[in-house]
């Protein structure tokens, strides 16, 4: 229970002798009270202060206790309001309610009945305000859903995102391991209409089955050993948003069948319970297994299959999105780092079986054996630099002297741009600065620059 002090009260009540025995009462049990003789000197007040709990009298001169609850909730919505009245009807109280009173008290009645209202109704402001703190800081927690490339494929992959998102219908995304779904699955859920509500994860591979149910789908006291108490699955934490699942074609048959009843109708129980109970969710899922193979030997059922699969959207792998290998190393780097040129090429040729995720990893155990804010060759993982052997033979320059090559390397990529040194140093994965030092270094021309090869 909160400490009385930290209570901002407001009484607005016509009849001085009530209002003063109120802010007697209430200033004595250390409450910070202010009052007001009718809702016009309220709202005055309200202007220039915050309060906690307000007690409106029903019937006062001017404006009455409801029509000056629906004013103050124009601007003080977060100020939870009690009405008083001597002449109370079912009517008014429902109006009341409409309107967000916290609650509705008939005159005459004890004080400290009053007093007791007004500490659960400061526990509710207080409750409201730790939710949307809590909403605040879930949201600058999660993961930004910033996607970096130009390739063909992911210009695909963007396309596909801003068409499907606002659909409500299930995505199916595939493509190998660490090729970003689970970021794909925050675009899609950034694009739609339940972008202000939940997006929960859960990783099918990381369970096991009787663990998965319970997670999924919530569990009741006593249905099995270890469940002391009630809890909701993901799919109640999820009502009204989205429910991503990956690596769905590790879920267990039975499962199957229960989230495709969800699909269907929005229909769920929890493990141990009879009662049905209605979710409105969003599904996400994503997979590296090819599922139509997995259908095909029944290990996957059909029709969940095409429940899931109204739209398929596919990632491709680093090895086919040609050019966006600088792109991603400039984003992972972030500001104020470079990378060496034979690094950069090396980092090109490598096929990244891991995909994004080994490239984040290499790229950070660079930064962490980097002297300064450069990553060299030496500080890249050992079987980077293993493929790095012939970077020489795929330079445009018969020379072997290091600068030779990377001057040439320099001035392909300027004529490739077209002589965009911002465009040149991202695809170089170096900052603008260092292209023209390495221009003015290596004397290059702008004739050279435009000249074809």
């Amino acid at each position: 229970m909160a400490d009385s002090q930290e209570i901002e009260m407001l009484v607005v009540d016509d009849d001085d002798e009530f209002r003063d025995t109120l802010v007697r009462r209430f200033a004595r049990v250390g409450f910070q009270v202010s009052d007001a003789a009718d809702g016009e000197q309220a709202l005055g007040m309200v202007q220039r202060r915050e309060f906690d709990v307000a007690v409106f009298d029903m019937m006062m001169p001017g404006l009455s206790g409801v029509e000056l609850l629906d004013k103050f909730k124009e601007s003080h919505v977060d100020c939870e309001v009690i009405l008083l009245t001597g002449k109370g009807t079912v009517e008014t109280a429902v109006q009341a309610m409409k309107l967000g009173a916290f609650d509705y008290i008939q005159k005459p009645f004890p004080l400290k009945e009053l007093e007791t209202v007004v500490r659960r109704a400061h526990e509710r402001r207080l409750l409201r305000k730790e939710n949307r703190q809590l909403r605040a800081l879930l949201k600058r927690a999660q993961p930004e859903s910033e996607m970096v490339g130009e390739s063909p494929p992911m210009q695909e992959v963007f396309r596909l995102i801003e068409r499907a998102g606002p659909s409500d219908k299930a995505i199916l995304i595939q493509g190998e391991s660490g090729t970003g779904k689970e970021l794909v699955a925050r675009a899609l859920h950034q694009h739609s209409d339940r972008s202000d509500k939940p997006l929960v994860v859960i990783n099918c591979a990381a369970l096991p089955e009787t663990l998965l149910e319970s997670e999924l789908f919530g569990h009741e006291k006593g249905a099995f050993t270890g469940a002391v108490a009630s809890k909701q699955g993901l799919f109640e934490v999820a009502d009204g948003g989205t429910l991503f699942i990956d690596e769905i074609g590790e879920m267990p048959g039975p499962l199957q069948a229960k989230l495709l009843r969800v699909l269907e109708d929005g229909s769920m129980r929890r493990v141990g319970s009879i009662k049905e109970r209605k979710v409105n969710v969003r599904i996400l899922c994503a997979t590296n297994r090819n599922l139509a193979e997995e259908v095909e030997v029944g290990h996957f059922r059909e029709d969940l299959f095409y429940r899931i699969n109204v739209m398929s959207l596919e990632l491709p792998p680093i090895r086919e999105r040609t050019g966006d290998i600088p792109l991603l190393v400039a984003h992972f780097l972030g500001p104020g780092w470079e990378i060496e040129l034979d690094a950069m090429q090396a980092l090109e040729r490598y096929r990244w079986p891991g995909n994004i995720r080994q490239l984040l990893n290499s790229l950070e155990r660079g930064k962490i054996m980097s002297e300064g804010c450069t990553v060299r060759l030496t500080d890249l993982p050992r079987e980077i630099c293993d493929t790095s052997s012939d970077v020489v033979h795929t330079s445009r320059c018969d020379c072997d002297d290091l600068a030779s090559i990377e001057r040439a390397k320099v001035l392909e990529v300027l004529r490739r741009e077209n002589g965009n040194k911002t465009r040149a140093a991202r695809v170089l994965g170096v900052d603008r600065r260092k292209i023209y030092r390495l221009v003015e270094k290596y004397t290059i021309k702008n004739e050279e620059i435009h000249t074809a090869e």
